[in-house]
């Protein structure tokens, strides 16, 4: 069973976030994801533009690069409140908040498909659909992986 866990939109207190980690703990045989704390120096966001393949519409939504997050994430407020089309997952994502608790939007049942825009920059990016507070997309290690942004931790 794939366990993700990310950020619902709220900053734990002193800055310290709690994340997985890509090592992995045996557990009955099964691997699990490590949490880890950490001071986070300064979150990173960008508006980008997120467009449904099926219409071609496109709505600017802030994006937080993080990474601590073994995924991309969209709000399922957003994809409701723009008609992204969704799609099922064959096994459903099981979902922890960084403290450990389960998410108030339960296991990760849909994905979107979208063109994502940055910049002169266009992408198709797949995102899982799940609860992420008040944070309406972040793109997590896959896409800083992909991308390798440079990043001024001074302004």
């Amino acid at each position: 069973m794939k366990v993700a866990h990310f950020i619902e939109g709220k900053v734990q207190q002193d800055g310290i976030w709690a994340v997985d980690l890509e090592s992995a703990a045996k557990e009955r045989g099964k691997q699990r994801k490590v949490r880890q704390t950490f001071k986070i120096l300064r979150e990173v966001w960008l508006n980008i533009g997120v467009e449904k393949v099926n219409t071609h519409e496109r709505v600017i939504v802030k994006a937080l690069l993080d990474n601590g997050v073994t995924e991309m994430f969209i709000d399922k407020r957003i994809t409701a409140k723009h008609g992204f089309k969704l799609q099922k997952l064959e096994r459903p994502i099981m979902v922890r908040n960084v403290n450990g608790t389960n998410n108030s939007g339960r296991a990760i049942i849909h994905q979107v498909e979208a063109n994502m825009y940055y910049k002169g920059h266009i992408e198709r990016i797949r995102m899982d659909v799940c609860n992420l507070g008040k944070t309406e997309v972040i793109l997590g290690i896959p896409w800083l992986q992909a991308h390798n942004p440079e990043i001024d931790w001074e302004t």
